[in-house]
């Protein structure tokens, strides 16, 4: 019964709030039972960190992805997660579940990647051992996108309403500031997290989602565990039946995209609050669908 009840609460949690809640499962097992065990959690840890040389890299390739869901300390957990929560809501809200998804990990996997090459080209990395963990690269993705995406919208930040940009802006300097004074490799992961998101709202912006490719990657994995189901018996139809309702099904679509374009393109000028209530209803509705 317990399991059932929660299995039911973790159903209805939003797809970030799952995210956020795997991670920190993750990280309160990673650190209770080596210690119940008597054991080192680096002998775990280490095939999830993602390493810094070539070789290391290339025997451990799942480490581009599982890295993000390990934390050294709880003040490092926190933070990500606290960061993810209130940017993640932002996003949902304009968009649905697969945006956030091919923005968060896609972030992921682009600071990994500016990690491992930095680290393997610039001198001042070269000499240093070093690994990467933690969810900042994707939290840095969500938060760069929604800052990009609708940069001046406001949101209250202690006693003070500040522009989104400016929030962007400011997470950007101080990486760039700290990179010298230490932990180089996370200020690097968080830089290459914050480019994809930059990236990903300007294109959209454009017409153009670049993660629809790494979308129709997951599906085809995800169709991997699907059970394969019997064909149904052939039916025969009208044409003229089936021309007519494809007719109106695209129809029907086409005016709900050009609805949906058209409220973001008031929030991109005016801003999220400049929306009637109908009309952030109807954007809620259908990131909902996504």
């Amino acid at each position: 019964m317990a399991s059932t009840g929660l299995k039911y609460q973790f159903a209805r949690l939003s797809i970030a709030e799952k995210l956020i809640a795997i991670n920190v499962v993750v990280f309160l097992v990673n650190r209770l039972v080596p210690f119940l065990m008597g054991k080192n959690p680096e002998l775990v840890e280490q095939w999830f960190w993602l390493p810094k040389g070539l070789n290391e890299f290339i025997a451990q390739p799942w480490s581009l992805v599982t890295y993000s869901f390990f934390h050294s300390t709880f003040g490092h957990i926190f933070w990500n997660m606290l960061l993810l929560y209130f940017s993640s809501r932002i996003l949902l809200n304009l968009f649905g579940n697969r945006k956030f998804i091919n923005i968060y990990f896609l972030g992921v996997i682009l600071g990994g990647l500016v990690f491992v090459i930095a680290y393997n080209i610039f001198p001042a990395f070269t000499q240093l051992s070093s690994y990467l963990i933690g969810a900042s690269a994707g939290v840095m993705a969500v938060l760069i996108f929604i800052c990009t995406y609708i940069p001046n919208q406001e949101v209250r930040v202690f006693f003070f309403n500040v522009k989104l940009w400016y929030i962007g802006a400011f997470a950007v300097l101080i990486d760039l500031v700290q990179m010298p004074t230490g932990n180089a490799g996370g200020h690097l992961a968080h830089l290459g997290g914050a480019l994809l998101g930059y990236l990903y709202a300007r294109q959209l912006t454009q017409g153009n989602d670049i993660g629809e490719g790494f979308s129709k990657l997951l599906d085809s994995v995800g169709n991997w565990f699907k059970p394969k189901q019997r064909k149904a018996p052939l039916k025969t139809v009208y044409k003229t039946k089936k021309a007519a309702t494809k007719v109106n099904t695209t129809h029907t679509k086409d005016s709900h995209q050009k609805k949906i374009d058209a409220i973001l393109d008031k929030i991109s000028k005016s801003g999220y609050e400049s929306l009637s209530k109908a009309e952030k209803d109807f954007l809620f509705k259908a990131g909902k669908e996504d």
